[in-house]
């Protein structure tokens, strides 16, 4: 069957848009076609530097013949309606009367020829172009038409014939060019292996996976030369296979002057200034290698390109060097007064306020952590934000902490106070390390926490899909930082001690606060606007759906964590874990199972005869009052056991707890299959449903019930 085949070229598309482009380019033509009810093969998008080109194979030749059946207006209708009907029909559309539930009524049948695919695809084809959602776009000239980059021709291709596209002033035709530099002339296409195989033999290898592969086949080869090894990197190799159609990998050498700069500093500078591979020694240091894969060929087999790199690269590292100079020649603790100059957020104060709150926040952690010197934790939450004053931070952002460490080691200060710099950003996300080191957690979990809880206090929380503080991942970030560390902490008590801080520092800085309002610096309500008052309790529950999505990968079902967070102000994550593991593992059990059903049952009929009576049935029973020795071991076991449940729950014995609580079910089931609750003795009746409220409490002691689905 027929191939349909695409390309739009133009000039240079960014590398970050190249895969999703192909992918919406494939979606949005495929999707034409099936509407169009034209079912095909298969479909491949490709990409590069310079072109989208879509193969769709298997399209058949027309659209496939349809009938259409239309009912219309009943045989005894106004004659208006029935002409009007008739009238609304094509040519060749056959009418007949059929009975219907409903009456007798006109119907017509309308079949209708499948068009040429040849004349429907120009629609389909300029459709998708025009809905290719890029993530940013520009006009060019005088057109209003949009793309990413000025648009240079298009190739439209049906069977072998060309079909006319356009796109403002550029229309489709069966030429393209290839390489800018090394066969810049245009070529002539027929087909898809025909338009492959020439860009090819003209320097364009079409396929991105092919170029990923040169890439790193000729680098893997060229560091083995060396003698070094090639540093993986797959985020650069997918942004290096963008940036070429024709990729030719070289090795250039990095001076030895700049081998004594951190090995970060060297790597950052070379990724993301110059998009290098950097190489590795056998010992796992940087060797003094870097890979540069160039988008051409040369006479001299690169030497040139080599020599440019180098060049380019010794400017770089000079300035990176300089500042490593600079920078050391100044202590972290000088730095940190600078911080006052630094706004954290124009209500939440400057970085040398958020920098006193840190330490506070840290040293109150430190008294849960085992190991955790309460002066150095103060020391290092002091100096954590120090780094980001240095020139080498202001050249590399992506160097905050880890430079704040280099240079803690070179002020001499305790290698727990240097971790702890580097580490306090951590985890920055789902797939990074979690400090473990006692400094380093308190110093982290604070940072995250005084973030929290300011923003939460003036209402700036995450909602929807809008998170623009990034306090989903703070909370996560927490949230690993104790489950992963088992830190036995009261989340409430630390969020008071956090909130009390911001408290603390607009008080104390009151009079400071308010020149600056009158100076006009800040808006004077800005100065009034921080105050204890503020409303954190949704922090918890907030915590509550980050740790649902935590979990989820754990199989635990959220319902059990609102189950046991709603039972009470469990803020203690590690405790909190145990007693859902403990609830998890005894409802999958049968007697847990049968409870549950009983514990429904029970709050079900409470729920309704509550409402009905307006009133909650509460309070304690006497069993000298039970009629019925169903009812009287119902509530022995109940009297017996729910001591010993809050027993186990408060020594944190949490299975035990659930062991004691399968004791209720033989009782509960017996209770409900003997025993009449809506008795028709009204003083009968009130006494059962106290009891069934009894049952009720006595299983909430544990968890809501309530909460728990299925």
């Amino acid at each position: 069957m027929p191939e349909l085949l695409i390309e739009i070229l133009s000039e240079e598309i960014p590398a970050r848009m190249q895969a999703r482009a192909a992918d919406d380019l494939k979606r949005l033509v495929t999707a034409g076609l099936k509407d169009a009810g034209l079912e095909f093969s298969s479909a491949d998008a490709y990409v590069t530097p310079r072109r989208l080109a879509l193969v769709v194979d298997g399209v058949p030749e027309k659209q496939p013949d349809v009938s259409e059946e239309k009912r219309g207006p009943t045989v005894n209708a106004p004659e208006q309606a029935v002409n009007g009907f008739k009238g609304s029909l094509p040519d060749g559309a056959v009418i007949e009367e059929r009975e219907t539930p409903k009456g007798t009524f006109f119907f017509a049948t309308i079949d209708k020829k499948g068009a040429a695919t040849a004349d429907v695809l120009t629609g389909i084809v300029e459709k998708a172009m025009n809905d290719l959602p890029w993530p940013k776009s520009m006009r060019w000239g005088n057109r209003p038409e949009r793309w990413v980059r000025p648009m240079h021709s298009i190739i439209c291709l049906f069977d072998g014939a060309a079909i006319s596209v356009t796109n403002g002033d550029v229309a489709s035709a069966s030429t393209t060019v290839c390489h800018r530099f090394l066969a810049p002339d245009a070529i002539t296409v027929s087909d898809f292996a025909d338009y492959k195989q020439k860009l090819l033999d003209a320097k364009v290898m079409l396929d991105p996976a092919d170029r990923s592969a040169k890439i790193e086949a000729g680098a893997k080869a060229l560091a083995e030369t060396a003698g070094v090894q090639l540093k993986d990197d797959p985020g650069l190799l997918a942004e290096v296979t963008g940036l070429v159609e024709w990729p030719v990998v070289l090795m250039g050498t990095i001076e030895d002057q700049f081998m004594e700069l951190p090995d970060e500093v060297l790597i950052t500078s070379m990724r993301s200034h110059q998009k290098y591979f950097a190489c590795l020694n056998a010992d796992g240091t940087l060797a003094n290698k870097f890979i540069v894969v160039a988008n051409t060929e040369t006479a001299d087999g690169g030497a040139q390109i080599v020599a440019g790199n180098e060049r380019v690269l010794r400017a770089r590292l000079s300035d990176a060097k300089f500042f490593w100079d600079q920078d050391r020649a100044q202590t972290l603790e000088s730095r940190v007064d600078v911080l006052a100059d630094r706004v954290f957020h124009a209500k939440l104060g400057n970085l040398l306020e958020k920098v006193d709150r840190v330490e506070k926040v840290a040293v109150e952690i430190s008294q849960y952590i085992d190991g955790a010197d309460p002066a150095l934790v103060a020391r290092a939450a002091r100096l954590a934000k120090a780094d980001l004053s240095t020139g080498m931070v202001g050249e590399f952002p992506d160097l905050q902490g880890l430079m704040g460490q280099y240079y803690a080691v070179n002020d001499g200060e305790d290698a727990a106070v240097a971790g702890a710099i580097k580490e306090h950003y951590s985890p920055v996300g789902p797939s990074d390390a979690c400090p473990t080191a006692p400094v380093s957690i308190c110093v982290a979990l604070a940072d995250k926490i005084d973030s929290l809880v300011g923003f939460f206090a003036i209402d700036e929380k995450p909602t929807g899909s809008k998170d623009p503080f990034a306090l989903r991942r703070s909370a996560l970030g927490v949230i690993r930082l104790v489950l992963e560390n088992g830190l036995r902490l009261s989340l409430g008590q630390i969020f008071d001690v956090s909130l009390s801080s911001y408290h603390g520092n607009r008080d104390t800085d009151l009079e400071h606060q308010v020149t600056l309002a009158d100076e006009g610096s800040i808006a004077r309500e800005e100065v009034f606007r921080m105050q204890i008052a503020h409303d954190v309790d949704p922090l918890l529950p907030f915590f509550a759906d980050r740790l649902k999505v935590h979990l989820k990968e754990r199989g635990t079902s959220h319902d059990l964590i609102d189950a046991v967070i709603s039972q009470g102000s469990e803020d203690d994550l590690v405790r909190l874990i145990k007693r859902v593991d403990a609830l998890q593992e005894f409802l999958a059990t049968e007697d847990g199972k049968n409870l549950l059903a009983g514990y429904r049952r029970a709050a079900n009929i409470l729920r309704i005869e509550e409402k009905k009576d307006d009133r909650v049935y509460d309070g304690e029973i006497n069993i000298d009052d039970a009629q019925e020795l169903e009812e009287r071991a119902l509530i022995d076991v109940i009297k017996d056991v729910g001591p010993q449940i809050v027993e186990a729950v408060e020594n944190e014995k949490f299975v035990d707890a659930m062991k004691l609580m399968s004791k209720f079910r033989e009782p509960v089931d017996n209770y409900f299959e003997r025993v009449t609750v809506n008795d028709s003795d009204r003083g009968l009746r009130d006494y059962r449903l106290k009891t069934l409220a009894y049952v009720r409490r006595a299983m909430d002691q544990f968890a809501d019930f309530s909460k728990i689905e299925g």
